[in-house]
C-alpha cells in the first residue's frame, strides 16, 4: 500500500510532500479509531523489545530522528505507527525561516535526501505548546504509554558562536519538563559555521555549562550529542574524551554527510543542488563505521543512538550489533514506509 502512496507523493517536490504528508497525519489522528487502526497494523508490543538506555526505558528501541516533526506536529501520529521514541526538532530559541525553497531533494537512484532546510521551525515557545496538547505528553504523564521524546536543539543562525551557549540553555530551559531527553546538535552542515562548535574546546564549554544547569534540576534529564559522519578519527577520540569529561549521557551517530562519493545520480543534478546534508543508503556503511570506531574506543561505556542509511532491518541489526543501543529512522522511512518500523521489531524478536 505505500508503495502506492509514495508513487503519488514522489510526483510533488519533495518539501511539498512532506508538508502534505504532516498536514495529512494531523488530520487522521484526530478521527476516532485512526489511531487504534494504524497501532494494530503497525505496532509490535512486546515486552522483549523494551531497552533501557541512560536510565530510561524505551518500549521499542526504534526511533523516529530528529528532521521529520521539527515541531511536534505529529508526535501522536508516529506513535501510533509503531516507534518506540520521537525526537522532534531541531528546536531553536525564535522561529527562524530556514533557507530559500527549493531545499529539500531526492536523489531517488541512490535512495538518498539532501537537505539544506537550516533548521527551519517554529521557535521553543510554539514546539513545547505542541508538545503539551499531544495525547503521548498527556498519556505519558498518566503512565499509560511508554513512547518517549527527544528534544533535539540548536542555535539561531543570527546567533553568533560566541553566543551559542545561551541558544542552547534557552531551549533546555523551555522543553525540559516536556522531553525525556535532549540532543545538543553541533553537526548540521546547513546553518554557516556550525560545524565549528564541534572543535574540542567550544564544544566542552557549551556541554559544561549545559550540564551545571541539568544538574541543578529536580531530576536531570540525560544529555546528548549529535555529530558529523564527516570527522576525522582524531576528531572522534576528542569526542570520546569529552562525552566523559562532561558526563554526557550518550552520543546520537551520525547526522548527514557533506561528502558526495560513490553517487548513482547524474552529477549535473548533484552540482546544482549544491553544499548541504545528504542521508540515506549512501550513508549506511560510513555511519556504522563510526558507531564501531566509537565503542570500540569507549569500551562500549557510552551509549549510542545510531541513525544514518537504517533503510532495512539488517540494516538496524548491523548497526546495534557495532555498538548502538537504539536507532532512528529517517530517509529509510520515506523510501521504505512505516511497515519498516514494524519489520525491524519483528525482526529483533526474532534474534532475541
Amino acid at each position: 500500500m505505500y508503495k502506492i502512496l509514495r508513487f503519488f507523493l514522489f510526483k510533488l517536490d519533495a518539501e511539498t510532500a512532506h508538508h502534505l504528508t504532516l498536514n495529512v497525519f494531523s488530520f487522521l489522528i484526530r478521527i476516532p479509531f485512526v489511531k487504534t487502526f494504524l497501532h494494530f497494523f503497525y505496532a509490535v508490543e512486546n515486552k522483549k523489545l523494551e531497552r533501557t538506555v541512560f536510565g530510561i526505558t524505551f518500549k521499542n528501541p526504534i526511533g523516529l530522528a530528529a528532521g521529520l516533526d521539527k515541531n511536534a506536529a505529529c508526535i501522536d501520529a508516529f506513535a501510533a505507527l509503531g516507534f518506540g521514541f520521537v525526537e522532534i526538532g531541531t528546536v531553536t530559541p525564535l522561529p527562524q525561516d530556514g533557507n530559500e525553497k527549493p531545499r529539500l531533494f531526492r536523489l531517488i537512484e541512490d535512495e538518498a535526501i539532501i537537505n539544506r532546510m537550516r533548521f527551519n521551525n517554529d521557535g521553543m515557545k510554539v514546539v513545547r505548546e505542541n508538545i503539551l496538547k499531544s495525547d503521548v505528553y498527556s498519556e505519558k504523564s498518566e503512565l499509560k504509554t511508554q513512547i518517549l521524546i527527544g528534544g533535539n536543539i540548536g542555535k539561531n543562525k543570527v546567533t553568533d558562536n560566541e553566543l551559542a551557549v545561551e541558544d542552547y540553555i534557552k531551549c533546555f530551559m523551555e522543553l525540559y519538563d516536556v522531553v525525556d531527553y535532549f540532543v545538543v546538535n553541533v553537526s548540521s552542515p546547513n546553518t554557516p559555521n556550525l560545524r565549528a562548535l564541534q572543535e574540542k574546546e567550544p564544544l566542552k564549554k557549551i556541554l559544561l555549562q549545559l550540564q551545571e544547569i541539568n544538574q541543578k534540576q529536580p531530576t536531570p534529564k540525560p544529555i546528548l550529542l549529535k555529530i558529523a559522519p564527516d570527522l576525522s578519527n582524531e576528531q572522534l577520540d576528542d569526542i570520546v574524551e569529552i562525552i566523559f569529561d562532561t558526563k554526557l549521557a550518550g552520543i546520537v551517530a551520525t547526522n548527514t554527510t557533506i561528502s558526495r562519493e560513490n553517487l548513482n545520480s547524474e552529477n549535473n543534478k548533484i552540482k546544482t543542488i549544491g553544499a548541504s546534508g545528504l542521508s540515506g543508503k549512501p550513508l549506511t556503511q560510513k555511519s556504522t563505521e563510526i558507531i564501531q570506531y566509537i565503542a570500540s574506543k569507549s569500551q562500549h561505556q557510552i551509549p549510542i543512538i545510531a541513525v544514518g542509511g537504517i533503510m532495512t532491518a539488517q540494516d538496524a541489526i548491523d548497526k546495534l550489533k557495532a555498538g548502538a543501543s537504539l536507532v532512528q529512522l529517517y530517509t529509510g522511512f520515506i523510501y521504505k514506509g512505516p511497515h519498516l518500523v514494524k519489520e525491524i521489531n519483528l525482526r529483533l524478536l526474532k534474534e532475541s
